[in-house]
């Protein structure tokens, strides 16, 4: 039985968003624990160039949103890069969470051979539906989820690999 479009990406993201969000946990237990204000682990990132803690969490949602807008006639929600604090990013969390467990499963049918275009900057690249999502969704997904817990693990938040990994049952 091959994998259907619907279930190499749903899932996972939901699954991802449930690893974000016991992140979230984890950062404002070590802030309370170590009485550090919760916005530096908010505002933290890597190296100047790449987006904060914050931003990781929002790419990964605007990402799972833009794949059902793109391979479906579905409109995603759109969110505002606005949150401010753990409780912002939860709420975003919890509404693409909705959104995506609002799509149905036979959705995304289909869109193996759909053209998508994209766009950065001065380059563009149009991939079928099945590249889009094997060669940038899932790849830019998991991205921003290693890159949000690898921040925090960097500010000395106690996260490894099981933490990433997330339970298997």
């Amino acid at each position: 039985m091959s994998l259907s479009m619907y279930k190499i990406t749903v899932p996972a993201f939901i699954r991802g968003f449930s690893i974000l969000s016991s992140l979230i946990d984890k950062a404002e237990a070590f802030a309370a624990e170590k009485k550090i204000d919760p916005a530096i682990l908010f505002n933290a990132r890597l190296a100047p160039d790449m987006l904060p803690f914050s931003g990781q969490i929002q790419r990964v949602s605007d990402t799972s949103k833009g794949v059902v807008a793109r391979l479906t006639t579905i409109e995603a929600p759109r969110f505002p890069d606005d949150e401010a604090d753990f409780s912002q990013l939860r709420d975003r969390i919890a509404k693409t969470v909705a959104f995506l467990e609002s799509v149905d499963t036979s959705a995304l049918d289909g869109s193996e051979s759909k053209k998508v275009t994209l766009k950065f900057g001065k380059m563009e690249v149009t991939l079928s539906g099945e590249d889009y999502i094997l060669k940038f969704v899932l790849p830019n997904f998991y991205f921003h989820v290693t890159t949000a817990q690898n921040i925090l693990r960097h500010n000395g938040v106690p996260v490894g690999k099981l933490d990433y990994i997330g339970a298997l049952s």
